[in-house]
């Protein structure tokens, strides 16, 4: 193979994943991804947003096996999701969080990771609904966390 060629089919290859990256994010609406919520307090509303992040990570597991041998290659995947909280108060103060959750979807499929990794992300974005259902819990458990971190807030302005 020539060098042009190779250049070329560098080329094929990277368009291949751009579109099958846009794919990708076309099947995962935004709206999925974040959730806007107006949490009431007694120093004043505050408008909450939080937005979801996935990263997919991968496991290579059992053994590549001579020809005649079935193969036990199997690639163990999770993704989990981090939501990244924005809250502002109507006094400017701006109050972020950062909430973690591993393997909110997890799966195997048989052969090498490197070549599954298409799939895989195929898949997870195939779930989006559990993703989003994963990001409402999450939300959900914040507002008392939130409402925490107001009532300091407005007692450390009380005291200063």
């Amino acid at each position: 193979m020539g060098r042009s060629d190779r250049k070329e089919t560098m080329m094929k290859t990277t368009l291949w994943a751009a579109l099958i990256t846009g794919t990708i994010a076309a099947a995962a609406p935004a709206a999925a991804t974040e959730h806007r919520v107006r949490i009431e307090h007694h120093g004043g509303a505050v408008d909450a947003v939080y937005r979801a992040d996935v990263a997919v990570s991968h496991r290579q597991v059992g053994a590549a096996t001579p020809g005649g041998r079935a193969s036990t290659l199997r690639c163990l995947w999770s993704a989990g999701l981090t939501v990244e909280r924005q809250a502002q108060h109507p006094g400017g103060s701006i109050m972020t969080r950062s909430i973690s959750r591993d393997a909110v979807v997890e799966g195997s499929r048989a052969g090498w990771c490197s070549g599954q990794r298409a799939q895989i992300a195929r898949e997870v974005a195939l779930r989006t609904d559990r993703v989003r259902q994963e990001m409402m819990a999450i939300a959900e458990e914040d507002h008392s966390v939130l409402r925490a971190e107001l009532d300091q807030m407005h007692a450390n302005r009380a005291a200063g």
